[in-house]
């Protein structure tokens, strides 16, 4: 945190030395989200855009701004902004596909994670995201191709171990979903998010109950 407050504070100078200087609003920007002051992080993004139009990644930093205030549509026109910009923008795509999907439009959503992956195939939140949508639209093993993917990129990934054990467990597959609720639980564990922990455990629970 105290870092971070140092780092506004030379931002703050740059600003003052150089007012037209994009990338300092970018990253006092950028700083600002992450310590949670999405309103102001946007009036620098703003500013960062105004100073240089073609700024692809503070739209996309705008965008992830707006869209964890809740608007969601204003984040999907700053994302594919950023997408016009650099059409290579992987995060972009990724970021738009996670906006369109909780809007409901679950092919653009799909669409978005497929030129994600595309871009970088390493993207093991790529891959976990589409799956989400794969399953939501009743592609429960393309679901779990695309959940296995992102455990081969990243095996602490424990979200995707979670997805699996859903989907397998809808499947029928109850001793398989045990095995990833199991994992999944392990690495949460590991990683200290107690909260989602307890609900695996609970998922395990509900399924040795139901045997």
């Amino acid at each position: 945190m105290g870092d971070k407050q140092g780092a506004i504070a030379d931002y703050n100078q740059a600003i003052k030395i150089n007012p037209n200087l994009d990338v300092a609003y970018y990253n006092r920007g950028s700083t600002r989200s992450d310590l949670g002051d999405k309103q102001r992080a946007i009036i620098d993004f703003n500013q960062a855009i105004k100073i240089n139009p073609n700024y692809a990644e503070a739209y996309n930093n705008r965008g992830f701004a707006r869209y964890e205030l809740g608007d969601k549509q204003g984040a999907i026109t700053d994302y594919t902004q950023a997408i016009k910009i650099n059409p290579n923008d992987a995060e972009a795509y990724s970021n738009r596909g996670i906006a369109r999907s909780e809007l409901g439009d679950k092919q653009g959503a799909l669409a978005d994670f497929n030129q994600a992956i595309k871009i970088n195939p390493n993207d093991a939140e790529a891959y976990n995201n589409r799956g989400v949508v794969r399953s939501k639209l009743g592609d429960k093993q393309g679901a779990i191709t695309d959940y296995t993917q992102a455990i081969k990129i990243n095996p602490n990934l424990a979200q995707a171990y979670n997805n699996r054990g859903v989907v397998r467990s809808e499947l029928g597959d109850q001793q398989g979903a045990i095995q990833d609720f199991q994992k999944a639980g392990e690495l949460l564990k590991q990683q200290g998010d107690n909260a989602k922990y307890e609900r695996v455990m609970k998922l395990i629970e509900q399924i040795q109950n139901l045997r």
